[in-house]
């Protein structure tokens, strides 16, 4: 990301009246605009599916499957409806919260208190992106044995640094459909092996999956897997910034009394729609053969993947289908996955961190230059906070573990303000019907649940 002149840098986050145009109305047409869903599910199957998807299926078997799929599809409806609410609107995610009601003193003025509360969930989330970027190095471990993990973590700190420093939407969207297609390829392939050989699934197991049983004693587990499986909220506030880079907010136009803008914002919506449901389909077609694989090989072996030797042991989930020539399979795949959750999740921290100094008011939105400076600086020092929190505990499932939970316990106020900003700061006649405004508030209540749950077993 290279110095410009500010005359020649384009504000993408700025809707230009010149970029309005029609939204493509077949399904081949939108699928032509997608992207957005490709870059978000780099993060999105990865740490949440290898780590602690399989973690669950190991300590619990199969009787967890409902709260996996449950943890898959429930969230998307907030991805969803934050996005229509963004492109619809033109605020960024943090724009959008410092609308909320309740100001909190800040450093230049009185913040909207949800601004706070996400700076408060920086440490977690660093601590999320150490255990990935551990995880990442131990598979390279796997492929190159002479070094060891914490070699192998400072290996894609660099590289990952360097590969974003210098990148740009397209070439990022680019890599993670490389990688997405790789290791979703590779875990469908290994999970439908596994119904060849002794750890096949059967009508029972799924039957005990979708029973509804709940094993007490791996409540935390369960909630954190809850955390980062599926959309996470970092993965949902990455996404509509992404969704901004990639124009729609923009080919909607700003002109709302244009008699042309409600025909354009609702077809944009609806590729962002399509663009949510390539989401889906791609983190559910990851997240249950990871969660198969967990508890039909690694349960029955006894396998509790931890520590330094957390991404070994996964490796057993191929072996132990395919034979011991999968190992190499397993290595590369998880290597993809882990390295595209690292490139994503960074990614998306250098658009979100600028946007907060805006609205803290220590930058000035219109000065291009100075946010690319954050963007990029914040991309050079990250990696390296995360590396070292690795270094100091060397164990990926308990610093996901602590990025997961704290992501369930942000969870309600990210649907709680896109109910409120909907219905107080959207056009109404491109707001969400009945079914998709009922679906977002039983997904809120939920949520506050969740919430509650994770602060009567973590904190106290």
């Amino acid at each position: 990301m290279e110095d410009a002149p500010e005359s020649d840098l384009v504000d993408p986050y700025t809707i230009r009246p010149g970029d309005a145009r029609a939204a493509p109305t077949t399904a081949i047409g939108r699928l032509k605009y997608l992207g957005p869903s490709v870059i978000v599910s780099g993060s999105i199957v990865g740490s949440g599916e290898i780590i602690l998807t399989s973690s669950l299926g190991a300590a619990v078997g199969f009787s967890l499957l409902w709260w996996v799929l449950l943890g898959c599809w429930s969230k998307s409806i907030v991805q969803a409806e934050l996005g229509r609410y963004v492109v619809a609107t033109g605020d960024t995610y943090l724009r959008a919260l410092a609308r909320l009601p309740g100001r909190i003193p800040g450093p230049r003025g009185p913040v909207a208190w949800p601004i706070w509360l996400g700076l408060l969930g920086f440490i977690p989330g660093v601590a999320g992106l150490g255990g990935i970027m551990g995880g990442a190095g131990q598979a390279l471990t796997l492929l190159v044995p002479q070094i060891s993990d914490t070699v192998g973590a400072l290996v894609v700190c660099g590289v990952v640094t360097l590969l974003l420093a210098g990148g740009a939407y397209r070439r990022l969207e680019n890599v993670m459909l490389t990688l997405v297609i790789a290791f979703t390829a590779t875990t469908l392939v290994c999970a439908i092996a596994m119904q060849f050989t002794e750890f096949r699934l059967d009508t029972a197991d799924l039957i005990a999956g979708l029973s509804f049983d709940f094993p007490i004693e791996y409540i935390v587990l369960a909630m954190a897997a809850y955390g980062y499986t599926g959309v996470n909220t970092g993965e949902v506030a990455a996404y509509t910034y992404w969704c901004v880079e990639k124009g729609y907010p923009s080919y909607i136009g700003a002109e709302r009394d244009d008699a042309a803008w409600v025909g354009r914002a609702r077809g944009w919506i609806r590729v962002l729609q399509m663009d949510v449901w390539v989401t889906l389909l791609i983190l559910t077609c990851a997240t249950l053969p990871f969660y198969f694989l967990g508890a039909g090989v690694l349960n029955p072996l006894g396998e509790r993947p931890e520590g330094q030797a957390t991404i070994a042991s996964l490796s057993n989930m191929f072996t132990a289908t395919l034979g011991p020539w999968a190992f190499w399979l397993f290595a590369i795949g998880a290597f993809s996955i882990l390295f595209s959750s690292v490139v994503s999740a960074i990614g998306a921290g250098g658009r979100v961190v600028p946007d907060y100094l805006t609205v803290l008011g220590f930058l000035d939105r219109g000065r291009l230059a100075d946010r690319y400076r954050w963007t990029r600086g914040y991309i050079i020092v990250v990696p390296f906070l995360g590396f070292l929190l690795y270094l100091g505990f060397q164990s990926p499932v308990v610093l996901v573990s602590i990025g997961a939970l704290a992501s369930a316990a942000l969870a309600p106020i990210q649907s709680g303000a896109t109910l409120w900003l909907q219905r107080r700061h959207m056009d109404s006649r491109v707001a969400p019907g009945v079914a998709a405004r009922s679906l977002l508030a039983i997904t809120f209540v939920f949520q506050v649940a969740m919430a509650c749950l994770i602060i009567r077993f973590v904190i106290f």
